[in-house]
Formats: C-alpha cells, sequence, structure tokens
C-alpha cells in the first residue's frame, strides 16, 4: 500500500503509456485557463443530468424526432459550462493532429476488444439484453436511417460531455478541496464517473445491472482514457463513434440483408 501511494505522488504525472509527455492539462480542475467554484461544478454537473433527462423523458417516435432530444442532450451541459467560464470552454477541444487520429483509431480498436470480452463474460454470467437502438431500422425509409446516423453522432458527443464534465469535477473537488495527489484524483474521477456513465445506460439494457456497470462501464473506462491521454474531447469521441457507428452500421445491414 505505501508503495501505491508514493507512486500515485510520484511526479503527479503518469508514464508516457497512459499520458502523453508533452505540457498539455486537463482544463479547469487546477483554474486553468480559468477556475469554477464548488456552487458551479455542481451547476455544471446537474446540466448535464438536466441534459440526460431530456433524451429520455422527451418523447420521440422515430429518429427526426430524437434529434431535438439529442441536441439539447449536448447543447445544456456545454451552454452551462460556456455560461461560467465564457469561451474557455473550448479548452476541451484541440485541433486534431495526424497523432490523435491514430489514437482514435487505436481506441476503437482496444474498446471493440474489451467490451467483447466483458460482454461475453457478462452474458454467460448475467445474461445480456439487446441494444433497442436500430431497433426497426433496417425496415425504415433513407431519412429515417440519415436521422438516425446524425442523431448519434450528435448524442455521442453528448455522452462524452456527459462523462467528461463530470470527470473534471470530480478532479477539482478531489485535487483542490481534497488535497489529493493528481495521480489519485484522476483515478478516482475515471472510476466514479465510469460508474455514472453506466448507470445511465441501465434504461436502455432493460436494469441489467451487470450489463450496464460492467460491459458499459469497462468501455467508458477505456474512452475517458483516451481523453486521459490527449486532453482532447475530439479523440475520445472519434474512438466513441468509430465504435458505435461499427456496431450499429454491422446489425443494420445484418437486418436488411435477413429482411430480403
Amino acid at each position: 500500500m505505501k508503495n501505491i501511494l508514493n507512486l500515485l505522488k510520484s511526479n503527479d504525472r503518469f508514464g508516457k503509456l497512459i499520458e502523453r509527455q508533452d505540457k498539455r492539462d486537463f482544463p479547469f480542475y487546477n483554474n486553468k485557463p480559468v477556475g469554477l467554484s464548488i456552487w458551479q461544478w455542481l451547476v455544471v454537473w446537474l446540466s448535464s443530468a438536466v441534459g440526460f433527462a431530456s433524451l429520455i423523458l422527451i418523447p420521440q417516435h422515430n429518429n427526426v424526432e430524437a434529434l431535438i432530444p439529442r441536441m439539447l442532450f449536448l447543447a445544456i451541459p456545454l451552454a452551462t459550462l460556456a455560461y461560467f467560464t465564457k469561451d474557455k470552454w473550448r479548452a476541451l477541444f484541440h485541433k486534431p493532429t495526424l497523432a490523435d487520429y491514430r489514437t482514435m483509431v487505436g481506441f476503437f480498436i482496444l474498446n471493440l476488444t474489451v467490451s467483447a470480452v466483458v460482454a461475453l463474460t457478462v452474458k454467460a454470467l448475467f445474461g445480456a439484453n439487446a441494444n433497442p437502438a436500430t431497433d426497426g431500422l433496417a425496415q425504415a425509409g433513407a431519412l429515417e436511417i440519415l436521422a438516425f446516423y446524425v442523431g448519434t453522432a450528435v448524442q455521442l458527443m453528448g455522452e462524452e460531455v456527459f462523462t467528461i464534465l463530470p470527470f473534471l469535477a470530480l478532479m477539482y473537488f478531489f485535487y483542490k478541496k481534497g488535497k489529493v495527489s493528481r495521480k489519485a484524483a484522476v483515478i478516482w474521477a475515471w472510476v466514479l464517473t465510469a460508474i455514472w456513465f453506466g448507470a445511465a445506460h441501465l434504461p436502455t439494457y432493460s436494469w441489467n445491472v451487470a450489463q450496464a456497470l460492467l460491459v458499459i462501464g469497462s468501455a467508458r473506462i477505456v474512452l475517458t482514457l483516451a481523453y486521459i491521454r490527449t486532453k482532447n474531447l475530439w479523440v475520445s469521441y472519434g474512438a466513441h463513434l468509430l465504435n458505435d457507428w461499427v456496431i450499429f452500421t454491422a446489425v443494420l445491414v445484418a437486418g436488411i440483408v435477413s429482411s430480403r
């Protein structure tokens, strides 16, 4: 235990397998480029929950109607952060480099692999429910399919914001207020937001706790690592988008083929 504590305190930055050895750091948790107070962080976190409530509570009978709640899911927390930080909310995003695009693909493959292994294990032990996102899509028209891809692209960015803003809030609470090391703050925020993200998927998987927390939670661990490594929301979003669109497309194509 003492060795682990010493490791967490040493240099206060992870090695190159976890973090790139550059000067980029997470925004906001240490008052750079601007700081938020405790109550402001709580409002930002609450806005993420309000955005999520919009996503699941606003009636949507098809993917065209779903565009509005999906946009609100993303817009509400980002607008709240922008209100408190002015133009500094852009610190979440950096122009992707070639290395960033490679990282997106690498984490997409890693996430697909980890998710598959955990999913097979959970299915064998606890059973599993299918994601209903593509139900009926194979029989839908071109407009519905287009709206599905546009809508999920927006929603997946919303899911990144839904995770990373609480991640940064927790880093602030642990690091600035709890006075723990930066490494420890990252680990606590990393694990807790994976649970937060997994719990949000409980309705999607018919309240299968093991599937939501273990399968989706482990996928979130990988995707958040993409952000931890690059401090660039475009990278974790890119990996997330590749992962889900590949799965959705495979299911859609299989549905079209089987319906012929």
